[in-house]
């Protein structure tokens, strides 16, 4: 049993043939991060995470982007997912559930996140077309769902994201990062009311 206030921080690194990636994470930050994808869409998305999650992160990777930016993004969001459970331990006295709906502009988005121990992911309301805008010159709009998909796998959370509304390609992926951002840092807060209970009926997440 670990007490409430001990720090929930993570670090850790994968190396493939494809990519080599580090992530450096602090569950209890401020939102600062520092974040180099080489794929510049991605870093902005990512930016947009933390900030908005206040979780602090410490992102390096890089790969075959001659090839494509597939195996970079998709091993990011994997480290990202394997860091994220690290650091939240036996996940005691933490809400466990997170909701936000955020606009971005025209866009708007709704994230339901579950630290749950059991991943599945539903991901609905992306215009037709959406998968294949390249944004950013770099970023391909069916790696988003992809990005979520590795994240919760690895982070063991059931995640449903919706969007409601949206027409600018880049408008539509923030606004679903944001949300999930908002969503994770409800999900994760500590409950004063929870102390070190672990909030399943079954006693364990």
């Amino acid at each position: 049993m670990s007490p409430t206030n001990s720090p929930r921080t993570a670090v850790v690194e994968r190396v493939t043939s494809e990519s080599t990636v580090r992530v450096e994470l602090n569950l209890d930050g401020t939102g600062q991060s520092n974040i180099e994808t080489t794929v510049p869409f991605y870093n902005h998305m990512l930016t947009a995470l933390s900030k908005h999650s206040l979780i602090d992160l410490n992102v390096q990777a890089h790969g075959d982007t001659d090839i494509d930016v597939h195996h970079t993004v998709e091993d990011t969001a994997i480290v990202l997912g394997d860091a994220f459970l690290k650091a939240l331990g036996d996940k005691r006295g933490i809400r466990r559930f997170g909701q936000a709906t955020v606009p971005l502009d025209e866009a708007l988005a709704s994230a339901v996140v579950d630290v749950s121990g059991r991943p599945y992911v539903v991901h609905t309301g992306e215009p037709e077309g959406q998968q294949y805008h390249l944004i950013g010159g770099h970023f391909t709009g069916s790696m988003t769902r992809h990005v979520f998909e590795s994240f919760a796998y690895h982070a063991q959370l059931c995640l449903h994201i919706d969007v409601i509304r949206g027409r600018d390609p880049h408008h539509i992926v923030e606004a679903q990062f944001k949300a999930l951002a908002r969503a994770l840092r409800e999900a994760v807060e500590r409950d004063a009311r929870m102390a070190d209970a672990i909030p399943s009926t079954k006693g364990a997440l």
